[in-house]
């Protein structure tokens, strides 16, 4: 169990990070929010996945990262369209 948490909280650092970077917010995002947009891009990318058909990736692997980093790339992209003056 506490494997696990550890490893969703890796994922979802790193791809918090990635679609940081992607959609050029890396410089005013903080690590925590890293982690906390890359969890929340997990479960964003997954119900596009569902939307779309797609079987959804399981474990630590790079389709789940994949996954989470589209979610997190659609969450910023969702936040900076409704709050310009942060993220």
């Amino acid at each position: 169990m506490i494997m696990t948490i550890i490893t969703w909280i890796i994922l979802g650092a790193l791809a918090g990070w990635i679609a940081s970077m992607i959609t050029g917010t890396n410089a005013r995002v903080s690590g925590y929010m890293n982690v906390v947009v890359g969890i929340i891009g997990a479960f964003i990318g997954g119900l596009v996945l569902q939307l779309l058909g797609a079987s959804q990736p399981a474990g630590f692997n790079l389709p789940s990262l994949l996954t989470a980093v589209l979610g997190a790339v659609i969450l910023l992209a969702l936040v900076r369209a409704f709050r310009r003056d942060t993220i």
